[in-house]
C-alpha cells in the first residue's frame, strides 16, 4: 500500500502559495470524485469474491484455493484504495484548511497507527486494515442503505479476524520476557478496551446477522456488559465490567486470548481490587470493594481455574482441588440456607486469599488486618485481650488476634 510522509504544513503565506492553495480547491473534488468510483468498483470487486469465496461449496482443493487468493487478492486492492482516498483526498482537505472534523479526526488517527509500524508491526498491520475497512464502513453506513446489508457479512466476518489478530498480538506481548511491568499494564489495559470495542461494534452487527453461533452461551454475559454502558462508573464498576468482559472472551476469544492470559487478567483485576480496598477510607466503601473481591474471586475459580489443566506444579493442583471440593461442597447449601452459604463461602475464599497474601506481608498488611477482623466476626479467630504495664506503671489494653 502506498505510504508517504503526511507533514501538514501552511502553505498560504506566500503569493504563490495562495495560487497553490486555490488551484489545490479546485481539483480536490475532481480527485475525491476518482477516488470514490475506484472504491466503489474495488469494494464491489471483493464483496463479490467473499460470496464466492464463503458460498461456494466444493471438494476441489484446487477450485478452493483459486477462489481464496482470488478474495485475499481483491482485500488487497480494496485497500489500496481507501489508503490512497487518505493521501490524495483527506490529507489534501487538511492542508488547505477545508477538511471537515470527521475528517481530521479521521486523519489525526491514521498518524497513530503508522507511528505504530517501527515499534510494533504486527499491531500496525491488523490496526490499519481495521482502521480502513471501518473508515469506509462510515461511509456506506451513511450514503448506501441498499450495499450495506451486503457489505456487512464481509465486515463482521473481516473485523472479527483483525480483533482476534489483535488480541493475539497482545498475548505474545505479555509472554514475552522482556515485557516490563509498567509495559504488562498498559497491555492489560488494550486488552479490555479491544474486547470492549469489539463487543459494542462488531458483536451486534454478528448477532444481526446471525452469524454468532455462540450466543446463546454469552447472553448472561452480554447483559451484564451492557449494564455498564450508561451513566458515570466508579473504580468497581470499572472493575465489574472489566470483568464480564472477560467472562465474554472465555467464549469468543479461546485461542486469541488463551487461558495463561485471561488467567494473567483475572489476577490483574484481583490486585487492582486489593488497590481499592487499601485506598479507600470510608468503611462503606470498602466493604463495597471488599464484596466486589468476593465476587471477582469467585468468577476467577469458577470460570477459569476450575477449567485448567496444566499447572506449574502438581502441588498446586493438589491444594487447588481440596480447596475445589469444598468450594462446591459449599454451593449446594445456596439453594438451601443462602445466609449460610455466603458466610461459608467468604470464610474460604478470604482464608485462601489470606494464604497467599502473607507471602507479601508488608504490601498487602492493610488488606491482611480487614480480613483478619471479617474472620473474627465470623468466628473463625478469636480476639485474646492482653493487658501489659507501661513505663510509667500504668495497665495498657490491647486486643490480639489469635491466628
Amino acid at each position: 500500500m502506498a505510504e508517504k510522509s503526511l507533514r501538514v504544513q501552511q502553505n498560504n503565506k506566500t503569493f504563490f502559495g495562495k495560487i497553490t492553495k486555490t488551484l489545490t480547491k479546485i481539483l480536490i473534488p475532481t480527485k475525491v470524485g476518482i477516488n470514490g468510483i475506484i472504491i466503489s468498483v474495488k469494494r464491489n470487486n471483493l464483496i463479490k469474491a467473499f460470496e464466492n469465496y464463503n458460498n461456494t461449496e466444493t471438494n476441489d482443493t484446487t477450485k478452493q484455493e483459486t477462489l481464496s487468493k482470488k478474495y485475499e487478492d481483491m482485500y488487497a486492492l480494496y485497500l489500496e484504495s481507501i489508503d490512497r482516498y487518505i493521501m490524495d483526498s483527506i490529507y489534501n482537505k487538511v492542508k488547505t484548511e477545508n477538511a471537515t472534523d470527521f475528517e481530521k479526526n479521521a486523519l489525526s488517527d491514521y498518524y497513530t497507527i503508522i507511528q505504530l509500524k517501527d515499534t510494533q508491526y504486527l499491531e500496525y498491520k491488523y490496526r490499519k486494515q481495521k482502521y480502513l475497512i471501518e473508515l469506509d464502513y462510515e461511509s456506506i453506513n451513511q450514503n448506501k442503505e441498499k450495499l450495506i446489508e451486503k457489505y456487512k457479512k464481509f465486515y463482521s466476518s473481516k473485523m472479527e479476524n483483525l480483533y482476534k489478530g489483535i488480541l493475539k498480538n497482545y498475548s505474545i506481548q505479555l509472554a514475552d520476557s522482556k515485557t516490563t511491568n509498567q509495559s504488562k499494564d498498559e497491555i492489560y489495559n488494550k486488552i479490555f478496551d479491544t474486547l470492549e470495542e469489539y463487543i459494542t461494534e462488531i458483536l451486534p452487527i454478528k448477532i444481526e446477522n446471525q452469524t454468532e453461533t455462540n450466543y446463546d452461551e454469552i447472553v448472561e454475559e452480554y447483559e451484564k456488559f451492557n449494564a455498564f454502558l450508561a451513566g458515570k462508573l466508579d473504580n468497581v464498576d470499572i472493575i465489574k465490567k472489566k470483568l464480564a468482559l472477560l467472562a465474554i472472551s472465555r467464549k469468543l476469544f479461546t485461542h486469541s486470548l488463551p487461558l495463561i492470559v485471561a488467567e494473567q487478567c483475572y489476577v490483574q483485576l484481583l490486585k487492582q481490587t486489593r488497590k481499592i480496598m487499601i485506598e479507600e477510607t470510608q468503611q462503606s466503601k470498602k466493604e463495597f470493594a471488599f464484596n466486589m473481591l468476593m465476587d471477582l474471586i469467585e468468577e476467577y475459580n469458577v470460570k477459569l481455574l476450575s477449567t485448567k489443566i496444566y499447572w506449574d506444579k502438581p502441588a498446586q493442583r493438589e491444594e487447588y482441588k481440596k480447596f475445589w471440593d469444598e468450594f462446591c461442597q459449599i454451593a449446594r447449601m445456596k439453594d438451601k440456607d443462602e445466609k449460610e452459604y455466603e458466610a461459608k463461602r467468604e470464610i474460604l475464599f478470604v482464608k485462601n486469599d489470606l494464604k497467599a497474601l502473607l507471602k507479601n506481608e508488608k504490601k498487602y498488611n492493610p488488606i491482611i488486618k480487614f480480613y483478619k477482623e471479617r474472620l473474627v466476626k465470623l468466628g473463625v479467630l478469636r480476639q485474646i485481650p492482653n493487658k501489659c504495664k507501661t513505663i510509667d506503671k500504668k495497665f495498657e489494653k490491647k486486643k490480639i488476634i489469635a491466628k
